[in-house]
């Protein structure tokens, strides 16, 4: 079976990833590159394994995580569709089973807000991992007035917290107010954060936002739930 090691010693994935990587860099788009796909990778399996998931679903998660952005190297446009496509041609040359081709094809292809949705356990820890890692070490202007660069330069630590036991999934975040206003944060990532619980929600979990321990998105669930009770 071909592993999470094999994908990150294949030459050709490397390079993928390094011109999507540049291309985003020219484009002046925050860091895209090992760096933000190691992450990505390593969190996505985290959540599956934490979850209960089996081994080769994990696995196959952090393969799909490690490579979800190599569309990029086209177009920002739609790059989860052309990722897809250029993954799936890849792994067919090198034997992988065509369902589990599908499995990380299909995750890749709708981790994207514009038109992805969850609509498989390694989509949704995808799209989850994905859109927590807003961290300032991604950013390569520092002096930049962009809101991305600025807000990104404010988050000074970020983590994603799972319980199998209470069944949620909450992002922690460390935000500099001195830098950079918190609803700036939501001018970006909003629609990210909804995106992620939904993604939570297909793997039968909560999602929960703090933001320098206030919490910002899972009070209303929580207030409905206590009503119910």
């Amino acid at each position: 079976m071909i592993t999470i090691e094999d994908i990150r010693n294949n030459p050709n994935f490397r390079l993928m990833i390094k011109k999507a990587h540049d291309y985003l860099t020219e484009r002046g788009y925050t860091e895209h590159g090992f760096r933000h796909v190691t992450f990505v990778s390593r969190t996505t399996a985290r959540i599956l394994a934490e979850l209960g998931y089996d081994k080769r679903t994990v696995e196959l998660g952090a393969i799909a995580g490690y490579l979800h952005d190599i569309g990029n190297m086209f177009n920002r446009k739609y790059h989860g569709i052309s990722g897809a496509n250029i993954i799936y041609t890849e792994l067919r040359q090198l034997g992988m089973p065509l369902d589990e081709i599908c499995d990380i094809t299909m995750a890749i292809a709708n981790h994207e807000e514009e038109i992805g949705q969850p609509i498989s356990p390694i989509t949704a820890a995808l799209i989850i991992a994905d859109k927590s890692d807003a961290h300032r070490t991604r950013v390569h202007r520092k002096n930049s007035s962009d809101i991305h660069d600025r807000v990104n330069l404010a988050i000074l630590d970020s983590h994603v917290e799972i319980s199998r036991n209470t069944r949620s999934i909450t992002l922690f975040i460390d935000f500099d107010q001195s830098s950079c206003e918190i609803m700036d944060y939501f001018a970006i990532y909003l629609k990210r954060m909804e995106m992620c619980k939904a993604a939570a929600a297909h793997l039968g979990c909560e999602f929960h936002l703090l933001i320098n321990n206030l919490e910002l998105l899972g009070i209303a669930e929580q207030r409905q739930a206590a009503g119910q009770n």
